[in-house]
């Protein structure tokens, strides 16, 4: 029982000691596996934290890159946006106030208003479109308007500033202030830019501006165009300005009004009427624009969004008074005109002048060019302005549009200037440009002094309707048309003879008005019909007193043309001409009835550098056998050796030589001419005082005598009695052929003597012998050398001896005849230079002296064996 309790206790006791050895086992295991665990915790919580390190690293790197991209793509958008808004506002849209000034547009352009406030610093200029494009509404403290009166204020300046001065008007309604909130603009109001509407006319005013929407949608988009911006990028003219209504606070609205105010919300823009609105209820809409007027950085502007605005100050006021001022001024000059291209048609000469002569002198002021008609009714014009308003500017616009349209075959141009320029020399070649308008067929230029060039005009015109008319008896025609029907090949265009400031030609009461004012009235009564049109302008026709008693002459002139501040040009009720802006004109084809007008702005046809574009085009198309046109120019000298018929002049066997004395005052040009022949009295004398154009006479007719024979063919023989002509005579004896001997007073009896045995002899000599004499009035010699020289004169002729002869006046020419009671037919020609008509009596077939005022360098001509009466003559220059 011991024993077996004993093992027992040793078997609990081995048992005890296993248990023991494996829970120390097992503890050990424990902890081996612990500090394995906690070395694995320690190895994953660092790398944990390496982790979230790298992370937290790249997610800074990251974040830094983005914001990096974000500052760049911010700098480029706000430079693109500053970029855009340049371009969107240039000059005075977008300009600040200490460097603005105007700068007027082709198109419209935004408007700035402030600045947009973005997380850079570039700044980047706050836009409201507003012209061409819609309104503007202007929010803010009800109580205090300041900053909306000035937001409007800068709107306004920025908006005129980009407008040309007249090309937008401004309509103020300010009932609470009466007119206060627009005060700094109140030196547009003299020239019409501004006008103020007082409380009460709110409704008038809206009902004015949907009645211009409507008329301009009517009558000049005319279902053509869906804006006047469409209207103006197509033709390039805007045929009506800007209207901008300002309409500062009115209280509650009638019925009435809020339709019309909705009206022009919805369609105002497109025909160029614009509201700025503050103080008035409006609901958002297309092409309205709202600016919440705060200070600092609470402003706002609907197309913005969300993003702050700061506003811009107002412009200071010395700023808007000198813009407004400048602006004024510009309006009441009057605007600038169109380009001359306005005029030209799409092809050149294409049309047909058979019925008449069409074209638009400019555009009316809807836009719409005005065409003007010369033709059987009316047939002829007459342009009346001041000096200075575009009387020679409308005359070339006309003649460029119609040069443009008809070719030289259809038109041809006769122009005439009697006032000291030249107007018309553009017309003809010049030294700088050769080139010509191939329609014109003549150019007179200062003519003022040379009446009978005039006349000479009229005469050519009047022959020239006298050929027509015989043209229409043989085909038995009435018309023009009609003659050009029944003769297709013959040359029949319609003639346009402009005379400017044609008072001068018809001043006073002499021969030259009395026969100019027959002509006219014959070629503006049966002118009509046969195609010639006469167009008159002068300053003022008041004044005409060759037109006086002659109503029938005027009449015939229907077609009135005014510019501004005209007289008498139209009738006595009609007063258009009085409020026309510069660069218009009143188009009358109603003999100046008030109910006829057309207003016509008239395009800049005065531009050199145009017209030149315009012409080089015509006179390249010109045809071979158009020649230059015939120039005369009151103020130069002819020249000898450009006279056609100087340079047709040939020696020809048994003919009687001709002597050239100078140029006519005629259309042709020709050279008067006196005919040497072997008969009693074929002498010339050149009678006046003016030794340089007594010298230019003798020259002129001894170097045409000399081109008519071979070098010996002809004698000549120089006497000079004046000091002051012996250079002159000298030159003429180097130029002529065989330099010919020259004699003076104390050899002149040699001369004389053998002269007059010659004349005396049976027969004539064996050649023709030309005997010039330099002051032949103070002769040597006494009774011997006059006896001598009356016999050289009465006798010499038939046996070809002549002399060409200068007496410095008329009585001491007669006292080399013989004296008072002597004949005078042994002087068969002569030129009388400073000597008035009076004197020359003697000389003169009648009892009745010519009509002549002397003039430098022009001469008075008479031949008894061709002239009836006296013809004016230029002496040619050398």
């Amino acid at each position: 029982m011991a024993e077996s309790t004993a093992q027992q206790v040793m078997d609990i006791r081995a048992g005890l000691s296993h248990a023991l050895g494996a829970a120390e086992e097992a503890v050990a295991a424990a902890r081996e596996a612990y500090a394995a665990a906690i070395t694995r915790r320690e190895r994953v919580m660092a790398a944990a934290i390496a982790r979230r390190k790298k992370v937290a690293e790249t997610l800074d790197a990251r974040v830094h890159e983005i914001d990096d991209r974000h500052r760049t793509d911010l700098a480029a958008f706000a430079e693109a946006a500053a970029s855009a808004a340049d371009r969107a506002a240039p000059g005075a849209a977008g300009d600040p106030w200490d460097d603005w000034q105007p700068t007027p547009f082709d198109k419209a352009a935004e408007l700035r208003v402030g600045r947009l406030l973005l997380p850079h610093p570039e700044p980047v200029p706050a836009l409201v479109p507003l012209l061409d494009h819609g309104h503007v509404v202007v929010r803010g403290d009800r109580d205090d308007r300041r900053i909306g009166d000035e937001v409007v204020a800068g709107l306004l300046l920025r908006a005129l500033g980009t407008a040309a001065p007249g090309a937008l008007t401004i309509t103020g309604y300010d009932p609470e202030h009466l007119g206060g909130g627009l005060a700094r603009f109140a030196t547009l109001a003299p020239a019409g830019v501004l006008t103020f509407v007082g409380p009460g006319g709110l409704g008038a005013l809206l009902n004015d501006l949907v009645d211009n929407v409507r008329r301009i949608n009517e009558t000049v988009l005319a279902g053509e165009y869906t804006s006047l911006r469409e209207l103006a990028a197509a033709t390039h003219r805007r045929p009506e300005p800007w209207r901008v209504a300002v309409l500062l606070g009115a209280g509650e609205l009638s019925r009435q009004e809020q339709t019309q105010l909705q009206r022009l919300l919805r369609t105002g823009a497109a025909a160029g009427v614009h509201l700025i609105i503050q103080g008035m209820p409006v609901q958002q809409g297309p092409g309205i624009e709202f600016i919440t007027a705060n200070e600092g950085d609470h402003a706002r502007i609907s197309s913005a969004g969300a993003l702050p605005v700061r506003l811009d100050p107002g412009p200071p006021q010395a700023v808007v008074a000198a813009a407004c001022r400048r602006i004024a001024e510009a309006v009441e000059a009057g605007p600038a005109p169109v380009a001359l291209d306005s005029l030209l048609p799409p092809e050149l000469w294409k049309e047909s002048s058979a019925t008449g002569l069409t074209a638009p002198l400019g555009d009316s002021p809807l836009g719409v060019p005005v065409a003007v008609t010369l033709s059987d009714y009316p047939p002829h014009a007459l342009i009346a302005g001041p000096s200075g308003t575009g009387k020679t500017n409308l005359i070339y616009a006309w003649m460029g549009a119609l040069a443009a349209r008809y070719s030289p075959a259809e038109l041809a141009f006769y122009l005439l200037d009697f006032k000291e320029g030249v107007s018309f020399a553009r017309f003809a070649p010049g030294r700088r440009d050769p080139s010509w308008l191939p329609h014109v067929r003549l150019v007179g230029l200062n003519v003022n002094t040379d009446r009978e060039f005039g006349l000479a005009l009229l005469r050519f015109l009047s022959e020239e309707l006298r050929r027509r008319a015989d043209a229409a008896k043989r085909y038995e025609v009435t018309n023009l048309a009609e003659l050009r029907a029944e003769d297709p090949e013959g040359s029949w265009p319609r003639i346009v003879a402009v005379v400017d400031e044609f008072q001068v030609l018809l001043s006073g009461r002499d021969a030259v008005a009395t026969e100019a004012v027959d002509l006219l009235e014959d070629l503006a009564r049966r002118g009509r019909s046969q195609g010639i049109h006469l167009i008159l302008a002068s300053q003022d026709v008041s004044g005409i007193e060759a037109l006086w008693g002659r109503p029938a002459l005027v009449a015939q002139f229907s077609l009135r043309i005014a510019l501004p501040r005209a007289r008498r040009i139209l009738a006595e009720t009609n007063t258009a001409a009085e409020s026309l802006q510069r660069y218009h004109a009143v188009v009358n084809a109603d003999s100046g009835a008030a109910e006829a007008n057309r207003i016509v702005r008239v395009p800049a046809a005065g531009d050199r550098e145009r017209w030149n574009a315009l012409q080089h085009r015509l006179w390249r198309m010109r045809p071979d056998e158009q020649g230059p046109p015939r120039l005369f120019d009151g103020d130069a000298r002819p020249r000898l050796a450009e006279s056609r018929d100087f340079r047709r002049l040939t020696y020809a066997e048994g003919q009687a030589p001709v002597v050239l004395l100078g140029e006519t005052i005629d259309v042709a040009a020709r050279s008067a001419r006196t005919v040497l022949r072997r008969a009693p009295g074929r002498n010339l004398a050149v009678l006046g005082t003016r030794t340089e154009e007594a010298c230019a006479v003798l020259a002129t007719a001894a170097r045409s005598l000399a081109a008519q024979f071979p070098p010996d063919g002809a004698a000549f023989s120089l006497l000079c009695l004046d000091q002051d002509a012996r250079p002159a005579a000298e030159a003429l004896r180097d130029s002529l052929p065989d330099s010919p001997r020259m004699f003076f007073a104390d050899d002149a009896d040699w001369l004389l003597e053998d002269a007059a045995n010659e004349a005396s002899a049976t027969w004539p000599s064996d050649r023709p012998h030309f005997i010039l004499i330099y002051a032949a009035d103070a002769l040597p010699g006494g009774k011997t050398a006059a006896d001598q020289l009356r016999t050289i004169l009465r006798q010499g002729p038939e046996r070809r001896i002549h002399v060409l002869g200068w007496w410095r006046g008329a009585g001491l020419l007669r006292d080399a005849l013989g004296g008072p009671s002597s004949r005078t037919d042994a002087i068969g020609a002569w030129v009388a230079l400073d000597v008035h008509g009076s004197e020359l009596t003697p000389y003169y077939p009648g009892a009745t002296a010519p009509v002549w005022y002397p003039r430098p360098w022009r001469a008075l001509h008479f031949d008894r064996s061709v002239h009836r009466g006296a013809e004016v003559i230029i002496p040619y220059g050398q």
